[in-house]
């Protein structure tokens, strides 16, 4: 009986080593798989290298401008319009001289103006006394006056010299008082209508300038508008 107990605890021995024996090898081979890995990270991507640097840009050549299209003028156009241009697209000076004389007589075509035409001028003194005193002269005058004034005062003096008994005395006292009268009467009609007539002669000059002088500014306006266009068109500036 003491043989088959032996061999019991020698098998529950053989077992209990061969679980150790097992429990080592597990406890090894965890340790190997939680050991961190000695291996070296990627390498970062390089970077991308910097900008290459731009090649310098060709320096700005300056505009040449172009030759005079034509016979340069000795004079500028515009100026003589009253005009101010300004080149707007490098023309020089001698070629803004040559489209400032095309446009200049390109103008006068449409629009029939001269600008050599002079304004009209204005009545000087002596011109607005001379058409008062010709406007006075030509005014209408009454006549008659003492002629009728006697007539009348004749009549009124007649009628008072009855009363006393002497009616021819009384008219020809009436008829001298009347022809005074009457005479006084017509000159100061006649002075207030020779007034009259001076001061509309004055402004009758006065006005016919005036009018003159708006129709040729509307012209001036016309041929500044047609030779701005030409110029506009041109390439430039006019103020």
């Amino acid at each position: 009986m003491a043989l088959p107990s032996l061999s019991i605890v020698r098998r529950f021995q053989l077992v209990g080593l061969l679980c150790i024996a097992t429990w080592i090898l597990s406890s090894v081979g965890c340790k190997k798989s939680e050991t961190p890995s000695t291996a070296q990270p990627a390498a970062a991507p390089a970077q991308p290298a910097a900008n290459p640097a731009q090649p310098a840009s060709a320096p700005t050549q300056p505009v040449t401008p172009a030759a005079p299209t034509g016979p340069v003028p000795s004079f500028s156009a515009a100026n003589k319009a009253g005009l101010f241009v300004a080149a707007a697209k490098g023309q020089s000076h001698d070629q803004q001289l040559i489209d400032e004389s095309d446009c200049y007589n390109l103008a006068q075509q449409q629009t029939g103006v001269s600008p050599d035409t002079p304004p009209p001028q204005a009545p000087t003194s002596a011109d607005i006394q001379a058409a008062q005193s010709q406007a006075a002269d030509s005014a209408p005058q009454q006549k008659g006056g003492r002629a009728k004034g006697a007539a009348r005062g004749a009549v009124g003096g007649a009628v008072i010299g009855g009363i006393s008994g002497n009616a021819g005395t009384g008219a020809a006292v009436g008829a001298g008082v009347g022809t005074v009268r009457g005479g006084r009467q017509q000159r100061k009609a006649n002075a207030a209508t020779k007034e009259q007539a001076a001061a509309q002669g004055g402004a009758q000059v006065q006005q016919q300038y005036q009018n003159q002088k708006a129709a040729y500014d509307q012209q001036m306006s016309t041929f500044k508008r047609a030779f701005s266009a030409c110029m506009d068109a041109r390439g430039y500036s006019v103020k």
